[in-house]
């Protein structure tokens, strides 16, 4: 008796070591953070980041399977550049769109496919953010940036590569997004930008 009781306590310790030892995909990617880059002062009095995209959590869209959100990369731009410099008015940035799509592509078909290693399926993000000055309710000036991105995988991919390849994909479209937000920000809302 004192062996099996034994024995199933080893099984148990053992259970949860491999479970602890599971790797979380979230744990294996750093968040993507922009505190490295220079604050963007405004004279505003409150900053407001909404998030209007809501993931629909099923196919074609694949964004809530992303090692990091692209909904969550752009909300973490606005938390980590925008400050608010004055004490009225209200800077608010509205994630519009966030999605990451997946398409299936033809694959090549007999001998030939047995030979070759097609591209199997295109990922494609697309971040939309709306961002308005408001006085009260009365909006004083409104901007959007926009940025996409695609990339193919090929169908011998492995989990831990598609992750890779679906982090990189969020990191470049933001990339792109940075850069229009920074300009846009720049033309559209010049009257609001503290130096």
């Amino acid at each position: 008796m004192r062996a099996s009781l034994r024995f199933a306590a080893l099984v148990l310790v053992a259970g949860l070591v491999s479970a602890c030892a599971v790797d979380d995909p979230s744990n294996r990617f750093a968040q993507i953070t922009y505190q490295h880059l220079p604050d963007i002062r405004l004279d505003v009095g409150e900053i407001q980041i909404e998030q209007a995209y809501v993931t629909p959590g099923r196919e074609p869209n694949v964004d809530h399977r992303f090692p990091v959100q692209p909904k969550d990369a752009a909300a973490r731009w606005a938390q980590d550049r925008l400050v608010a410099g004055g004490d009225r008015l209200t800077f608010r940035y509205i994630i519009r769109q966030a999605s990451a799509v997946e398409t299936e592509l033809p694959k090549s078909t007999g001998v030939t496919g047995m030979l070759t290693t097609d591209q199997s399926e295109r990922y494609e993000t697309r971040i939309v953010v709306e961002m308005q000055v408001l006085d009260g309710r009365q909006v004083q000036g409104t901007a959007k940036a926009e940025a996409s991105r695609s990339v193919t995988v090929p169908e011998d991919i492995s989990l831990k590569e598609r992750e890779q390849v679906w982090y990189r994909l969020t990191e470049d479209t933001m990339n792109d997004l940075n850069d229009q937000l920074e300009e846009t920000i720049k033309s559209a809302f010049f009257p609001y930008i503290m130096l």
